[in-house]
């Protein structure tokens, strides 16, 4: 069975993970994927993430984060989809939670938060929302 949203299926183990209070979730790598999960490492929203072999395929270990008891990622939700791409300059891009939020991008100079984005002066297609 082949795979439309890689970046989707992704966003939805973590979130699944999260409403059965797991402490990590595992799902096919990719560079997409790891860029996404470097994003979500460098803002705190995930303890990290290792690269483990399975059955001869390359699996992303990604290790979540709580504090008291209670996920970091309250949402986290698909924005661009393989049916509706979305994409915003820089001036337009949103502001999630009034700043409590962030955006993760994928620009032509790489995939970044919004907060990056807006100093970089770039902007892109906009993959994903995480508060």
């Amino acid at each position: 069975m082949s795979m439309t949203d890689p970046v989707g299926d992704m966003l939805t183990r973590i979130r699944n993970s999260l409403m059965r209070g797991k402490s990590k979730c595992s799902t096919p790598a990719s560079n997409l994927r790891g860029n996404v999960l470097d994003v979500l490492t460098s803002e705190g929203y995930i303890r990290g993430y290792a690269s483990v072999e399975k059955d001869g395929f390359k699996h992303f270990e990604i290790d979540l984060k709580y504090f008291e008891g209670q996920p970091v990622i309250r949402e986290i939700a698909r924005v661009s989809k393989p049916g509706r791409r979305v994409y915003s300059s820089v001036k337009s891009l949103p502001r999630i939670k009034n700043g409590l939020g962030i955006c993760i991008l994928s620009t032509p100079k790489g995939v970044m938060s919004d907060d990056v984005a807006r100093k970089e002066n770039v902007g892109g297609e906009i993959l994903c929302q995480v508060s």
